[in-house]
């Protein structure tokens, strides 16, 4: 990033020279508002693009599906299926679907007036972390931001909009993982049962040498399958959400 930095300085009395465009420049606008190049606006948006699968998984319902996707296959007794590309192929869209009230605020509220040019890159960015902050304050606990914020020695803050999001984005990831691992232990329940059950009946025939999970994996599965397992798991996912 930095040798990039230095090469585009390097480059901008020869880009200018040529074609007459500033490769690395800051203006500024009218009430104080800083107008970045073009050129400049591309690295931060390539610089920005290196962190979208960190922000995907940090910052959306991402975390909570498919931890609870992988519990439920270890509850399951499946080990390889379904794979692990239809299992995050699944919670990407499952996300996205999750997500779209908090990108179509994004989109309203910050892509556009930006691609009007009516607020700079600073204030679309600033616009654009309001609905994430917004949903994933609602979905965070008290007590993990309260810890993370006493961790961090951050002074209390009047108002949601204050806490950093050093101090928010630990703290929601951490309330996910304590969600998925509560919704986990609610589904592997009834197939922690089936194998209590069948490992009971074959010690009681006797056959102490055939392995339990052989013989209660066919009934998992039908049980999964008629109660309609997937529907269920992802409605309740979904609801999870306030959706």
């Amino acid at each position: 990033m930095l040798t990039l930095l230095v090469l585009l300085g390097w480059a901008a009395p020869v880009f200018a020279a040529d074609v007459g465009i500033p490769a690395v420049s800051v203006t500024t606008g009218e009430g104080g508002a800083e107008n970045y190049s073009v050129t400049l606006q591309i690295l931060i948006l390539m610089t920005m693009l290196t962190f979208l699968p960190a922000m995907v998984m940090m910052m959306t319902s991402f975390t909570r599906i498919i931890v609870v996707f992988a519990i439920l296959r270890q509850a399951l007794g499946l080990q390889q299926t379904p794979s692990n590309q239809v299992m995050v192929g699944l919670a990407m869209f499952l996300s996205l679907f999750i997500m779209m009230p908090v990108l179509e605020k994004v989109n309203q509220q910050a892509v556009q007036p930006y691609l009007d040019e009516q607020i700079g890159v600073v204030q679309a960015l600033e616009t654009a972390s309001g609905p994430f902050r917004e949903f994933m304050l609602k979905q965070t606990r008290e007590t993990d931001l309260e810890m993370f914020m006493k961790i961090s020695k951050t002074p209390k803050v009047s108002g949601a909009e204050e806490i950093p999001f050093t101090v928010l984005v630990p703290a929601f990831v951490t309330s996910e993982l304590k969600t998925a691992f509560q919704i986990g232990f609610m589904l592997f329940i009834p197939f922690l049962v089936i194998d209590m059950v069948v490992a009971s009946v074959l010690m009681a025939m006797g056959m102490m040498m055939l392995s339990p999970v052989i013989i209660s994996l066919p009934f998992k599965i039908m049980l999964f399958v008629l109660a309609d397992g997937w529907a269920m798991v992802v409605g309740t996912l979904a609801a999870s959400f306030g959706i």
